[in-house]
């Protein structure tokens, strides 16, 4: 899966993949290994390990912010905002996380959609809203990565979905 996810009000592209049955966590051009362990409802052990340096263990928790305006993670004592822009998913390919080709939206886990903030032929602008999924009891919106036209929306609101379901397609 592919995020972008603003961060500090800078918009971070983040690449999550399963590898020899590990998981590799790409952050912009820095790749770690992580093992991982729920702790509860909303906190993560994490044992993170950069290439070619020692593992680490670090202590995550996620709670989202009123309103489904984002999440903020607790993460060795430093308190980070962060906003969902984008989810290329496995479907949006390279040419979706590069900025070429359509724009596909996919759901980043399992959810249900809250509401549908745009239609088919709706024109639409970097960082517009174009869909609101409700998932661990969050809501994010998820967001246009470029100016286009919408192509599609391949779900209705009250829809449950599994992660890496198509949502909405933009040109």
């Amino acid at each position: 899966m592919v995020f972008d996810l603003e961060i500090g009000g800078r918009v971070r592209r983040v690449r999550v993949a399963a590898r020899d049955g590990r998981t590799e966590v790409a952050v912009d051009d820095r790749v770690f290994d992580v093992d991982h362990r729920g702790v509860g409802r909303e906190a993560v052990s994490l044992l993170v390990r950069e290439h070619g340096g020692p593992p680490r263990s670090v202590d995550a928790t996620v709670s989202p912010r009123p309103g489904g305006a984002g999440f903020d993670v607790l993460l060795d004592g430093h308190t980070l905002s962060a906003t969902l822009v984008s989810c290329f998913g496995r479907r949006g390919g390279d040419s979706a996380a590069s900025g070429s080709g359509p724009q596909q939206v996919v759901s980043p886990m399992p959810g249900k959609i809250v509401k549908l903030l745009v239609a088919p032929g709706d024109a639409v602008q970097p960082r517009q809203g174009l869909v609101v999924i409700e998932a661990m009891k969050m809501e994010n919106e998820l967001r246009a990565s470029r100016a286009g036209r919408v192509r599609a929306v391949k779900v209705a609101e009250g829809q449950s979905v599994e992660a890496g379901v198509l949502l909405v397609t933009v040109e």
